[in-house]
């Protein structure tokens, strides 16, 4: 990934004040949706780190993971599964592999389900995500995997801000930091 896509992300981010009733600020990345440049690079510059381990199958989950996906599995030349949340909306028709997540930063626990139809043995799965907290909803799409006899290679994010240690161990890989 070059230096000028890791800069121009920082560029392109903001934290928002929801308001006096939130406990924390929001982040804002539809900075990076707008602009022409950093869109064309997000998905080559996800894949990158995991293009050797060949992914048969991009999984990201919803919401901004059904932009980022695409993105990602466009640059691979290969298909997206998308992993939905129960609370966004319409589920997709037919039957569905769920896990839940451990708890999030705000204590949460997140359910996640997939086609199952869409990922099975032989698969090799690259889980594709715009930020990664705790790596609690990465650990569910793992799950997810595992029950379909699908093999998670890793996961790339746009930013990483769990401990490393946590990362070391989802093999999750950072595009950028963001300053807090």
């Amino acid at each position: 990934m070059s230096a000028e896509l890791s800069q121009r992300l920082v560029e392109l981010f903001r934290w928002v004040d929801p308001g006096p009733e939130a406990s924390h600020l929001v982040s804002d990345v539809s900075g990076w949706w707008r602009d022409p440049q950093v869109l064309a690079e997000l998905g080559p510059a996800l894949v990158a780190p995991f293009r050797a381990a060949r992914p048969t199958v991009v999984l990201a989950p919803a919401v901004t993971g059904f932009l980022l996906g695409p993105l990602a599995a466009t640059a691979l030349g290969v298909g997206f599964v998308p992993a939905h949340k129960p609370g966004d909306g319409r589920l997709p028709a037919g039957p569905l592999t769920w896990a839940q997540s451990p708890p999030d930063f705000r204590g949460r626990r997140v359910d996640l389900a997939v086609p199952s139809r869409h990922l099975g043995p032989g698969d090799r799965v690259l889980v594709v995500d715009d930020w990664v907290a705790t790596g609690a909803q990465v650990q569910a799409l793992y799950d997810i995997c595992a029950s379909l006899g699908a093999e998670p290679l890793g996961t790339s994010a746009v930013v990483v801000d769990c401990p490393p240690s946590v990362a070391t161990t989802l093999r999750i890989h950072a595009l950028t930091t963001l300053p807090g």
